[in-house]
């Protein structure tokens, strides 16, 4: 053949290669979290505090099988969400290695232990709480718009997928962390309720202003039902009544908020998961879900392994499949594949007024027209 023909054959094949990979980056979709150690993919390991997942055995089932400041055996929910988006996971704000292309994929902001409220994980020292994510999230838009230019980056902002996962310690961590706590005092827990909503609906307007226009938004799991509440306020193994109250008052609540938000605007910006009615599912009925147990952590000590931290000393299960929950708080990674399951295809009983699946879609057509 030819030399030019072989050159040019080269040249068309690199071009098309070119073509593709930049046809795919602009295909995928950012995705930018914020919240608590739920989806904390690892900034409180940058910080002073005491809320850290940064030693064995947290992270023994993850790729690495070393812990990476995600409250979990493996991998979380951001990072399975990630998976079902055909992306990378998002790297933690404050890590050093988000930079550059790396930006474009999003990023995650939540920081174990915040809260709603300011006031929510004082004990925790150094934590980032929501209206510092906020401010971080204005951040990263200045530096990615001296990349790709501010009309780009509004772009991606309004394109991607955003996940806001608040409220569970503003009851575990302050309205409920000891007896008589300054807000017990203060609020009934019906007002109580009231008032956090009203602090939440002042956070999601600052996000959509930030121009997030696709946000999942999770209530609370079922509070009384974890490994350290059955073991602090528990009776006979029965989910404490306290808490399940809680989330059975805010849930309905912030449906109600996302609701007058979205009409408020004229569009659903804001998705409700219904984490309560997930985690029940497989509360309930562990063995349906492939769960030999719902009660007991997989680590941790003391009655359902729920009392203080899981350190290397702790009990430790030998497969973690068999356990819905991880640690005294969190879930398991297969509970979060069957959570993040339900966020892709789940009915309006779980995600409303769409799933993940159909907003993905949706996204799909309004690129192509």
């Amino acid at each position: 053949m030819d030399n030019s023909l072989v050159f040019l054959s080269w040249l068309f094949v690199g071009l098309v290669t070119t073509w593709s990979s930049m046809s795919s980056q602009a295909e995928a979709r950012a995705f930018f979290v914020f919240g608590d150690s739920l989806v904390d993919n690892g900034n409180n390991d940058y910080l002073v505090t005491t809320a850290r997942a940064d030693n064995y055995p947290y992270g023994i089932d993850y790729p690495t099988h070393r812990a990476t400041g995600r409250f979990s055996n493996g991998l979380n929910i951001p990072d399975l969400i990630s998976e079902q988006i055909g992306s990378e996971p998002t790297l933690p704000y404050l890590s050093p290695e988000l930079n550059g292309q790396r930006l474009l994929v999003g990023a995650n902001f939540a920081s174990a232990g915040i809260g709603i409220l300011n006031d929510t994980g004082v004990q925790f020292l150094n934590i980032i709480r929501i209206a510092q994510q906020l401010a971080y999230f204005g951040q990263y838009q200045q530096r990615v718009s001296a990349l790709i230019g501010p009309d780009q980056t509004e772009r991606l902002v309004n394109e991607a997928l955003v996940l806001i996962t608040l409220g569970g310690n503003d009851f575990v961590n302050n309205y409920y962390l000891v007896p008589f706590s300054a807000r017990s005092r203060q609020f009934s827990l019906p007002n109580y309720v009231v008032y956090l909503i009203s602090e939440y609906r002042k956070i999601l307007v600052r996000l959509y202003e930030l121009g997030a226009r696709r946000v999942l938004v999770t209530g609370t799991g079922p509070l009384g039902c974890v490994p350290a509440e059955l073991a602090m306020h528990g009776r006979n193994g029965e989910c404490a009544a306290e808490l399940q109250q809680a989330a059975g008052l805010f849930n309905p609540q912030l449906d109600q908020l996302l609701n007058e938000l979205n009409s408020e605007i004229g569009s659903d910006v804001f998705v409700t998961a219904n984490a309560f009615e997930m985690h029940m599912d497989f509360v309930s009925d562990p063995q349906a879900y492939g769960f030999v147990t719902s009660k007991v952590a997989c680590c941790g000590q003391g009655p359902y392994n729920g009392i203080g931290l899981c350190t290397p000393a702790s009990n430790l299960c030998p497969n973690r499949d068999l356990y819905a929950f991880w640690d005294p708080f969190h879930p398991s990674e297969k509970a979060n594949r069957l959570i993040v399951q339900t966020f892709m295809t789940g009915s309006t009983k779980y995600m409303n007024p769409m799933n993940l699946s159909t907003i993905l879609a949706l996204n799909l057509n309004s690129r192509s027209t």
